[in-house]
């Protein structure tokens, strides 16, 4: 099995509208977390450009896989959540749509401290869109709370 299909099988699951976007993990590390989308079809709006919402989702998803990230592996459990979004939207986006965010330790920290303190953490991962000219077409910040769990 390859991670592709892996990722179809747990988008399919968990975020169904990976499989129709065709937004992907580009790459994860601690450096740097880097999402993609492509202007197609079922992406686009009446202004022939990528919708909104599709940016959104794969922006999202360059924070999101920090912030899930940085809950695995830990002595205890820590729910997330995201409780907040800004967005500037630059240039059209009307072809392949690139995020990369690289807040690793903003999120890390923010389970660590968590779980230290028994209080809600929030981090913010900040994330920019390119085309393949690499030219920004938007910035976004998700706000995201961590939150250890009750122990049952």
């Amino acid at each position: 099995m390859t991670k592709w299909f892996l990722f179809k099988l747990y988008g399919f699951r968990k975020l169904p509208l990976s499989v129709l976007t065709g937004f992907k993990i580009i790459e994860l590390s601690e450096t740097k977390c880097v999402t993609r989308v492509k202007y197609k079809y079922l992406n686009k709006n009446p202004f022939r450009s990528t919708f909104w919402a599709v940016l959104g989702m794969t922006a999202e998803l360059s924070t999101g896989a920090y912030a899930l990230l940085a809950t695995q592996g830990k002595d205890e459990s820590v729910a997330v959540i995201l409780v907040s979004t800004q967005a500037e939207f630059i240039k059209k986006a009307t072809d392949v749509s690139t995020f990369t965010c690289t807040d690793w330790h903003e999120f890390d920290t923010a389970a660590d401290k968590a779980i230290a303190t028994n209080e809600p953490q929030i981090a913010t991962g900040k994330t920019i869109g390119i085309n393949s000219a690499g030219e920004t077409i938007a910035h976004f910040d998700f706000t995201w709370s961590f939150k250890k769990r009750d122990q049952i």
